[in-house]
């Protein structure tokens, strides 16, 4: 019941981020389907392809055996001896077809997951030994809904190769008057067909198993609205963690303003509700800098600043909430402002005799 209720509250998507979480931990979408169906794709190209040169050798090895077996001798060695040789020619000769068979799952594997390497997937874990989770496992919902998919799928594929044999089975009665050559070519020909038939049923299955298996990976990770606020905070930051951060940020400019103020040309105020101070280098700058500026007691705090260094304070209020509102710390003053704050530059030169 706690089980429902809590996929009942999981009705987000889930993230790319908790998708690539899972991944690490080596929960992806696998269908074992797909790699049967591959492994058969192989059996069945080996078939079509590779058993005739596969059945002369065969043929070559066996007729020893069928041909002439009053040539045979029976005592034990020679026995062994003839049985080793047949099988290990059998197996040089299948080899390619299971080698195919083998690559072929490795690549079905590879393109439903890439390459994935998860340690965790494989490390011992205790509740895996544990006897009340194995009858869990036992009895539930995903094991039975395995059984029946594998009863359906073999029940589908038996039928179908019922059917395709069935048509072969009508001179059945006549294969012993057939030469071995006959013979091989009559099973290899009822191979392919059983083949066919069942790759094409496997071909099915495999898409429908895979899309099965997708969208039960998805459901199981979804996410309650809370986890997707969590992540979202988490990756953005803590909101009262960036606002401290931003604060701090704030002091430290602040700080380093203020200690900007004594070294400006000029303080220009509202007078009381903007400060902003300039400093200008006429041999080093195309134009004055600001470097400070404040609002109500910040400004106050500007101006009392300058009047402790005896840096000049001018009263223009249109000039002061101008450069407060479009120019930044440590920025030249734009153009539009050169005319106003080149009176205010000259008129403090004067008082300092640095114009005549």
């Amino acid at each position: 019941m706690a089980e429902q209720q809590d996929d009942a509250t999981k009705t987000e998507e889930p993230t790319p981020k908790r998708l690539q979480s899972a991944r690490e931990k080596g929960q992806v979408t696998v269908s074992q389907e797909v790699k049967s169906w591959a492994i058969l794709l192989g059996a069945a190209y080996g078939l079509v392809v590779l058993a005739p040169g596969i059945m002369h050798g065969v043929m070559a090895t066996a007729l020893t055996f069928v041909e002439s077996p009053h040539a045979i001798s029976l005592d034990v060695e020679n026995m062994q001896e003839a049985l080793s040789g047949l099988l290990l020619d059998i197996g040089w000769a299948v080899a390619p077809i299971i080698g195919l068979m083998v690559v072929l799952a490795i690549v079905a594997n590879v393109g439903q997951v890439g390459f994935l390497w998860a340690p965790t997937k494989i490390a011992p874990q205790l509740q895996k030994i544990s006897l009340i989770k194995g009858v869990q496992r036992l009895f539930s919902l995903r094991t039975v809904v395995e059984f029946a998919k594998g009863l359906m799928k073999l029940t589908a594929v038996a039928a179908v190769a019922f059917g395709l044999v069935f048509s072969a089975m009508d001179d059945i009665e006549l294969i012993s008057s057939f030469a071995l050559g006959q013979i091989l070519d009559r099973i290899q020909l009822t191979a392919i067909l059983l083949t066919t038939g069942t790759v094409a049923v496997m071909t099915a299955i495999a898409v429908l198993d895979y899309v099965f298996q997708r969208h039960t990976f998805i459901k199981q990770m979804r996410m309650t609205k809370q986890e997707v606020r969590d992540e979202h905070k988490q990756a953005e930051g803590d909101p009262q963690v960036k606002a401290r951060i931003r604060r701090l940020r704030m002091e430290r400019a602040q700080k380093r303003m203020m200690a900007a103020v004594p070294e400006a040309d000029v303080v220009i105020t509202n007078p009381t509700h903007y400060a902003v101070a300039l400093s200008y280098e006429m041999e080093a700058m195309g134009a004055p800098k600001l470097v400070a500026k404040g609002a109500d007691v910040l400004a106050q705090r500007i101006r009392e600043i300058a009047e402790e260094n005896e840096v000049p304070l001018v009263e223009n209020p249109p000039l002061a909430r101008a450069l407060y509102a479009s120019v930044e710390l440590d920025q030249e003053i734009p153009p539009e402002h050169y005319q106003a704050v080149a009176q205010v530059i000259g008129y403090v030169m004067r008082l300092k005799g640095e114009l005549s």
